[in-house]
């Protein structure tokens, strides 16, 4: 029986930072039960080539403030997004991409360190110089994961992703999938609290064990 969680997700979605100690205790759970986790790039908002408008910024840090106090997660808001900034996913999207097809475990913990790289220490993660950086500090061989990042046959996958959750229809991120024998079932669309999903993955996986 082939099982596992998929986390349609992007690096840069700051619900998605607010979902990560969740996320972080339903992997565990699913591991536990020898469920393993995948990460799928959603694509947020990519191939932006203009930089942030101020209104734009503001209506962000909004959304950054509102995550903060629903969930706890630290931000730093001073000097986010400075002048000049351009809000393009696609790269960090890529970057998680290129790790997973080298080693899916550092692909996770990549995709924790962009996190904690752009909401908490105000790096810009939509540079490849910093991505790269992020990428070897998680274990991942510098030029390995420069040419896997580089080349088409990853910038193609990344693509793929972002068709993929475009065509299941999935508009918002974190949704946490559930897929047995092919069969999908959604978890959650959007943030949810630990209490609220870990009953509902429980019970999931019982009916696997039970299957």
């Amino acid at each position: 029986m082939h099982a596992r969680l998929l986390y349609v997700m992007d690096p840069m979605c700051s619900w998605c930072w607010g979902f990560a100690p969740v996320l972080d205790a339903l992997a565990a759970q699913a591991q536990a039960a020898g469920v393993p986790l995948q990460l799928i790039a959603g694509g947020l908002r990519t191939g932006g080539g203009a930089a942030l408008e101020p209104t734009r910024r503001d209506y962000i840090l909004e959304h950054w403030h509102e995550v903060e106090r629903s969930t706890g997660q630290p931000f730093r808001f001073e000097g986010a997004m400075p002048d000049g900034f351009v809000y393009d996913t696609e790269p960090a999207c890529r970057a998680l991409v290129a790790a997973r097809s080298l080693d899916a475990e550092s692909a996770y913990v990549l995709m924790q360190r962009i996190q904690q790289a752009f909401y908490v220490d105000g790096r810009d993660v939509t540079q490849p110089t910093v991505l790269v950086e992020l990428a070897e500090a998680v274990g991942l061989p510098r030029m390995v994961f420069v040419d896997a990042f580089d080349s088409a046959e990853q910038r193609a996958a990344t693509q793929a992703d972002f068709s993929w959750v475009q065509d299941l229809g999935i508009a918002g991120f974190p949704t946490l999938l559930a897929e047995r024998n092919g069969q999908l079932a959604l978890l959650t669309n959007g943030y949810q609290p630990l209490s609220q999903l870990a009953p509902l993955l429980a019970r999931w996986l019982e009916r696997g064990a039970h299957a």
